[in-house]
């Protein structure tokens, strides 16, 4: 109870620094939540693009359905697989004039196969996986063809591993310059406050007793300018949904997440900072 009275008469001390540091948390992580909430939204879009993945194997003319019936229970029972529809010839010829409805009056009476449709389970998309089960689809004797778009397959797997590296760097990138540039600011309050800690240190406190309140210090920092930053992104978030496009937002877990960040961040900054400090003394 000391250390967290000690701590606010500090800030009360210094409000001009102690607003600059929680608006430097503020900012610094609101610079990183920004560039998470793009490549949430990158990995949001790819997982939907994804989700269109499907095999499909066409039938030959004139098959019986107990055939493809027993097929399909067999396909369906493979591990890798969600589900499996059977599109016959007038559901392929009604699909293909909704979607192509410029096109409607090209396509005839039974001038599209049937086919079997293979939905994929989630994470087993790949493109080793899809091709696998595309041979698999083709060995029936009345599938004449199989297709899955293979380019198309290999372009987007390619393209969700190259977001995920880049994410994944550029967000350590701006994680590292945050917590640099939150250290500093930190280690200027260190500074403001060196002759007192001095003196405490000359009385006999302990470390632990003179680095608490600057520990508390920085978790208030911390979680002020964690909700700041989650204010802004927010703000920034419905201002791209109302004027340029429709974006998903951070869930109550992720949320938590980046207010405990905040708070982890300023913790472990003051920690640095006090003990570089204690040290030199």
């Amino acid at each position: 109870m000391l250390a967290f009275r000690e701590a606010l008469i500090a800030s009360k001390r210094a409000p001009l620094l102690s607003a600059l540091g929680v608006l430097t948390i503020a900012f610094s992580l609101f610079a990183f939540g920004l560039f998470s909430l793009v490549a949430l939204n990158i990995k949001h879009s790819l997982q939907q693009v994804e989700e269109r993945v499907e095999i499909r194997g066409f039938v030959t003319d004139g098959t019986p359905i107990e055939p493809i019936a027993a097929a399909m229970k067999d396909i369906s029972a493979f591990p890798e697989v969600a589900k499996v529809d059977f599109v016959s010839q007038e559901q392929a010829l009604a699909r293909a004039r909704k979607e192509l409805s410029e096109f409607k009056d090209v396509f005839e009476e039974d001038v599209l196969p049937g086919s079997i449709e293979v939905h994929l389970r989630a994470g087993l998309r790949n493109p080793g996986t899809v091709r696998d089960v595309a041979n698999r689809v083709g060995r029936y004797d009345f599938v004449d063809d199989v297709r899955y778009g293979e380019e198309w397959v290999d372009k987007l797997y390619r393209l969700r591993n190259i977001a995920t590296v880049a994410g994944t760097g550029l967000g350590l990138a701006f994680a590292l310059v945050a917590i640099i540039i939150i250290g500093a600011t930190i280690r200027m309050a260190v500074l403001h406050r060196a002759k007192e800690i001095s003196i405490m240190k000359y009385v006999g406190a302990t470390d632990g007793f003179i680095r608490l309140p600057f520990l508390i210090d920085g978790l208030m920092r911390g979680v002020v300018g964690g909700l700041l930053a989650l204010l802004l992104i927010w703000f920034a978030n419905r201002t791209i949904n109302r004027y340029f496009l429709q974006t998903i937002f951070f869930d109550r877990k992720t949320i938590a997440i980046g207010i405990v960040s905040g708070a982890l961040i300023g913790v472990i900054g003051s920690m640095y900072a006090v003990g570089r400090h204690l040290r030199r003394i």
